[in-house]
């Protein structure tokens, strides 16, 4: 080993999503210095050494067990298929749990997806922003209250602990902690090398689907089903608290109990909703789909669009369709 690398230890465990495991080591891997030093040495660890199933036909055979860990600089702990599985808190193996004790205080730590619930579990975010996989995040923020989890973002970055949001967002992770430690140079080399983007617009949110709770089993239902079908025309609260039969007072109350959401808020989400839905599916130039979906205006549509996803529409069209999709009036 050299002396002056920066050592990375991915930490796997039985279950392991292989392509984590690969992002780490391919991106790392590629970082050189200008003169062409390789800036990382990426070893592979786990609890128990030898063979490790994956969540695939295949597995992986891992030399290196725990002790790796004890001059890492930093530590990567992929998901693993258990993550999937309805968790409980402070659930972590015990070899885990002493093959975590054994990093040294001065390592940064950071989780890939769900990878994230053996962090929170082994008290590394407590008092920490962290993210994870947005289908996990309601059950992550209800066992563990004492993490400020941001559902919107690819990743997170609070004092030395690091969390990403899916799969993919592993590559953004990387690619954050060698732009920290070696500049944008260094890093942007590796996103041409990997062919990915050096940064990406916006956050998860814009890939977060969002059920809608059956109208059947809702008191505004009539009200939600009539603003669903009349979302290109202004909406008015009178005008809906009459269709569930209720003042707007009592409409008001059982619809941010049905729904988590002022009836506003949540006409806008639908608004927002409907405009991903015609930008990913048709070709309408946005001042269309603004009318449509009931913002009126391109500019309405592209202030709300922004505000709920992070990124403009044409953006969210070339992510979703290629990027000679769209035309001049987007």
């Amino acid at each position: 080993m050299t002396e002056d690398r920066h050592r990375v230890v991915v930490l796997v465990r039985p279950g392991l999503l292989p392509m984590e495991l690969g992002i780490v080591h391919r991106l790392f891997g590629q970082a050189v210095s200008a003169s062409g030093a390789h800036l990382y040495e990426v070893v592979t660890c786990t609890p128990r050494p030898g063979v490790v199933p994956t969540d695939t036909d295949f597995t992986i055979n891992v030399a290196l067990g725990p002790e790796a860990l004890d001059h890492a600089d930093t530590v990567v702990v992929p998901a693993a298929q258990e993550d999937y599985e309805p968790q409980e808190r402070g659930r972590i193996d015990a070899d885990v749990s002493e093959a975590l004790a054994r990093v040294p205080g001065t390592a940064r730590v950071a989780s890939i997806c769900t990878g994230s619930f053996v962090l929170a579990a082994a008290g590394l975010l407590t008092g920490r922003r962290a993210t994870t996989h947005w289908k996990s995040c309601a059950e992550f923020r209800a066992l563990y209250p004492e993490v400020e989890v941001d559902a919107d973002v690819l990743y997170t970055d609070d004092r030395g602990v690091l969390t990403s949001a899916g799969v993919a967002s592993g590559i953004d992770l990387c690619l954050h902690m060698i732009r920290t430690d070696h500049g944008a140079e260094v890093a942007n080399a590796v996103a041409r090398g990997t062919v990915v983007p050096p940064h990406r617009e916006g956050g998860q949110a814009q890939y977060i689907e969002r059920p809608v709770t059956p109208h059947e089993q809702c008191s505004t239902g009539p009200a939600r089903e009539f603003a669903l079908t009349h979302l290109h025309r202004p909406l008015q609260l009178a005008e809906l608290a009459d269709r569930a039969s209720m003042s707007v007072r009592t409409f008001n109350r059982r619809f941010r109990q049905e729904a988590g959401l002022t009836p506003m808020q949540w006409i806008i989400q639908q608004r927002v909703d409907r405009a991903r839905q015609l930008l990913e599916r048709t070709d309408l130039p946005v001042d269309r789909i603004a009318a449509d979906s009931g913002f009126g205006t391109g500019t309405a549509l592209r202030q709300h669009f922004h505000t709920a996803l992070g990124v403009s529409p044409r953006a969210y069209r070339r992510t979703f369709r290629g990027a000679g999709s769209g035309g001049p009036s987007d």
